[in-house]
């Protein structure tokens, strides 16, 4: 076959698959959301995640979502490279921070050109291009998919070639996203139901790598601002409730210093540039790679604009004081404190909550009194929240700000209501079952699922983790620019500096190892 027969067929296959996906379903069976997703001003962009055979089972194992969709494709198929605006366009209701429709799907790519792909494209019988298969995400990992295979999870979908078709398709898998079933399914308005707190570890892990990368894009790491980093990242190596963040800091921290170096900060009196989204540290997955990032479980709101990232800061901050021990409850309350002066972006948020820490006066010696603070002052938000949300009218109506935690979530933490006629607006708290219920509802319970998930996946338990973090901690954590700083802010991580800097240059990498089994 001549060179211009074969660009002549390239040419013919083009023309047909640009003419098969111009055909559209007719305008009556269109619903709203269909409509939406075909407009010809929609965002272009990559929402669907691209998997390969490194971290196909990793992604669909770890991912909080109960359906994907896996589309096999190549990328020198005409009719592929066609079809790939129609995919994302689904991708984006599903995929991303702005999904209309997060956390139901995940939407996933797979190349089958790239010869690492092969024996992972075998297992699910491709032998055209693109074949889109739906099913719970640990059915690809368990097993693949055989022709004419009976009683199977994973689901070929044989018609979709175009947007519309597709969702519709998932319509009828789902029933109908229009009606809001899906939408809100998951909000979580029964407040006394304390189950619904697990799934907030994945809006942890969301809110950590979230903070990190404003912190990245705003430049924000700069010579007064860069011990208050350290600091809190040390806290988070040593108490986040999620394994991957956990292991995830101690890289960032572990390599701090050669990737954000304090001499060229202090030389240049501004941020280096590997400081930077643009920077080298930008390639440190601080939660790890395995969860695509995007959407909200616990903390979505039913508004676009209300919940996410506010309430999954909170709900870390919470989770870490309750972890801390009696001798660094008063460490970790500095480091919040820094932090949130120092790196959270709303402007008012940010002054209100430092002059509450302000006003603490005595350190705290336990970290009853560290978690009991942060309580107090988490209600002292909403107070003021409740106000200005009622008046100007932007609260979010399925999750209206309210004094927390609530009666018929924890009915001890109310003793009977004062009697005199002034105090009869405010709360007469039980602190004890306050702090138990804190303890148990950011403790156990919110690592409940991820917990379970961990030793499904790898057999360990969390004494195990434990054991492992306790002795990675001790033996290298701070960077050397830092130590210095540090051990004049805490006696207790002098000790800890004075080991790392005597020990760092034989135990770095070793260090970096022994990270894949925390």
């Amino acid at each position: 076959m001549t060179f211009c027969s074969v660009f002549l067929l390239l040419f013919l296959i083009l023309l047909f698959s640009s003419f098969e996906q111009s055909v559209s379903i007719s305008s009556g069976s269109q619903r709203v959301i269909l409509r939406s997703i075909i407009n010809e001003n929609s965002k272009d962009g990559d929402f669907a995640i691209d998997l390969n055979a490194t971290n196909f089972d990793s992604v669909l194992k770890e991912t909080p979502a109960p359906f994907a969709i896996v589309e096999f494709f190549a990328h020198w198929c005409p009719a592929c490279r066609n079809y790939k605006p129609q995919y994302e366009k689904v991708a984006r209701l599903f995929n991303g921070a702005d999904a209309s429709h997060p956390g139901i799907i995940l939407m996933t790519r797979v190349d089958c050109a790239s010869t690492i792909n092969s024996k992972l494209c075998d297992k699910f019988s491709v032998d055209r291009y693109p074949m889109l298969f739906w099913g719970p995400p640990k059915k690809f990992v368990s097993g693949g998919w055989v022709p004419k295979q009976g009683k199977s999870e994973i689901i070929p979908i044989e018609s979709g070639r175009t947007a519309d078709v597709l969702l519709g398709w998932i319509n009828k898998q789902l029933g109908s996203l229009d009606d809001g079933k899906y939408e809100n399914e998951h909000l979580q308005t029964n407040t006394s139901d304390p189950g619904q707190i697990a799934k907030a570890i994945y809006d942890v892990e969301e809110a950590t790598s979230t903070a990190f990368s404003i912190i990245l894009d705003h430049k924000m790491i700069k010579p007064e601002t860069r011990t208050s980093l350290i600091k809190f990242l040390q806290l988070l190596v040593a108490h986040h409730p999620s394994r991957r963040c956990r292991k995830g800091s101690a890289d960032v921290l572990v390599n701090f210093d050669d990737l954000c170096p304090s001499s060229t900060m202090l030389v240049n009196n501004e941020e280096a540039e590997s400081c930077s989204k643009n920077g080298v540290l930008e390639n440190y997955q601080i939660c790890g790679k395995e969860v695509p990032r995007g959407y909200w479980m616990y903390c979505r709101g039913s508004k676009n604009d209300t919940r996410g990232f506010s309430c999954g800061l909170w709900i870390l901050l919470h989770s870490l004081s309750v972890r801390v021990e009696d001798g660094e409850s008063n460490m970790a309350f500095r480091s919040t404190c820094d932090f949130v002066h120092n790196f959270f972006v709303c402007e008012e948020c940010r002054q209100h909550f430092y002059e509450m820490c302000s006003s603490v006066s005595t350190p705290f010696k336990k970290a009853r009194d560290f978690a009991l603070w942060l309580w107090r002052a988490h209600n002292k938000v909403n107070e003021r929240l409740i106000k200005e949300e009622a008046s100007l009218g932007t609260g979010d109506p399925e999750f209206p700000k309210a004094i927390w935690p609530p009666k018929q979530q924890c009915s001890s933490c109310y003793l009977s209501p004062s009697k005199t006629s002034k105090e009869n607006s405010k709360i007469d708290w039980d602190e004890n079952e306050v702090f138990k219920f804190l303890v148990s509802y950011y403790g156990k319970e919110l690592v409940t699922l991820y917990k379970e998930s961990e030793q499904r996946g790898s057999g360990q338990t969390e004494k195990i983790v434990a054991e492992e973090l306790v002795a990675s901690t001790n033996a290298v954590v701070v960077p050397v620019g830092a130590a210095l700083a540090i051990a004049v802010a805490s006696c207790a991580f002098g000790a800890l500096a004075y080991i790392w800097r005597s020990r760092q240059k034989n135990r770095k990498y070793k260090y970096i190892y022994s990270l894949k089994n925390i």
